[in-house]
């Protein structure tokens, strides 16, 4: 993998649509791949924000504008490596598998998307801020040990860098030499807290440095940046080269939450110049100017997102009502005597 210089930002094509290193461009396969996975993550995201303003999904943490960051990273993984995603990774997740239905169940908060796929190395939505480090860092030696090429890729916000864990997991990994790809996707905000609020630092890459590993910073809006450098990272620590941190810069251009008004913290001068920067628009616009994709062609991968996604809906509406006593059942594997007693409780008053 090319090594950058500390403070470049690494992109592929800009804004603009200009191609900045030709040699470097995934190919048209490849780009038609990765814009029809953000057209769908896009499209679950706008999706997310209709059930629940109708009552019909819980409060979601939307990521429009970010799909470059999650789909770029996540698509460089095979389903034999780990994925830790945070609460705002649901693009990442659905990119690396994670069934559509299972995923609105889950923003329902039912128990029909608690339990992750057995085929899937995916773990559950991450709400504690930076534990999913650490827990990646150990998938990862584990890994090692059984002497498998599998890698772990774990996902943090640029709030996320402030805690004890992130660094420490830096250390860890470092030290050990674990195949692990770290992303820490600046978005610009720790929900209120802007980042220059929180640090002083204005390369977060750059903290890998102090742990000897390499980072790397790149556009977080060009998904071809995003993916060809986070497939290096992986490739990478399939050789047993060690782990790499990759700060992707981008904006958190929604709310924290579909619950959050960000007008009481947020400026329109702080938001400016963004929507150009749409990672989606981007790719549309060089795909077609290109003509590696046709007018039609788009039209036709707008139907058929569509249609998977109504599908899924109307296979997640048709799951049955959980039962309040769902809500122990898959704490352990064995329940222990309390969690039978907690059961038998619930159900007792149910009957009632």
């Amino acid at each position: 993998m090319p090594t950058p210089s500390p403070d470049e930002m690494v992109q592929l094509l800009t804004p603009g649509g200009e191609v900045t290193d030709p040699a470097r461009l995934p190919d048209p396969e490849t780009q038609r791949w990765l814009y029809r996975l953000m057209r769908r993550a896009r499209h679950f995201d706008e999706r997310a924000w209709v059930l629940y303003r109708t009552g019909r999904m819980g409060v979601f943490p939307p990521y429009g504008g970010m799909e470059a960051s999650q789909v770029g990273t996540a698509a460089a993984l095979t389903h034999q490596d780990w994925l830790f995603p945070t609460y705002r990774d649901t693009g990442a997740a659905l990119t690396y598998g994670l069934p559509i239905p299972q995923t609105i169940a889950y923003w329902r908060t039912s128990p029909h998307g608690w339990a992750m796929p057995q085929n899937l190395k995916v773990l559950p939505f991450y709400i504690p801020i930076a534990t999913q480090y650490p827990h990646a860092v150990g998938a990862a030696l584990a890994e090692a040990r059984r002497g498998t090429r599998n890698v772990a890729m774990a996902y943090i916000g640029d709030g996320g860098s402030s805690e004890g864990d992130f660094h420490e997991a830096l250390n860890f990994a470092g030290a050990l030499n674990a195949p692990c790809v770290f992303i820490l996707q600046n978005n610009g905000w720790a929900i209120s807290v802007p980042t220059r609020a929180q640090t002083k630092a204005t390369n977060l890459s750059r903290r890998a440095e102090g742990y000897g590993i390499p980072g790397v910073r790149v556009d977080g809006n060009d998904v071809l940046a995003t993916y060809v450098v986070t497939r290096e990272a992986v490739e990478r620590a399939r050789r047993g080269e060690g782990p790499t941190l990759i700060e992707t810069v981008t904006y958190r251009i929604k709310p924290h939450t579909v619950a959050d008004d960000p007008s009481r913290y947020r400026t329109a001068e702080d938001t400016a110049g963004w929507d150009e920067k749409d990672p989606v628009v981007r790719l549309q616009a060089f795909l077609l100017a290109q003509g590696h994709l046709t007018e039609a062609e788009d039209a036709e991968i707008t139907r058929e997102i569509e249609a998977e996604f109504e599908a899924a809906l109307a296979e997640a509406d048709a799951y049955p009502e959980p039962t309040p006593a769902e809500i122990v059942d898959h704490v352990f594997a064995e329940p222990t005597p309390a969690l039978r007693r907690q059961r038998a409780e619930l159900m007792a008053e149910e009957a009632s």
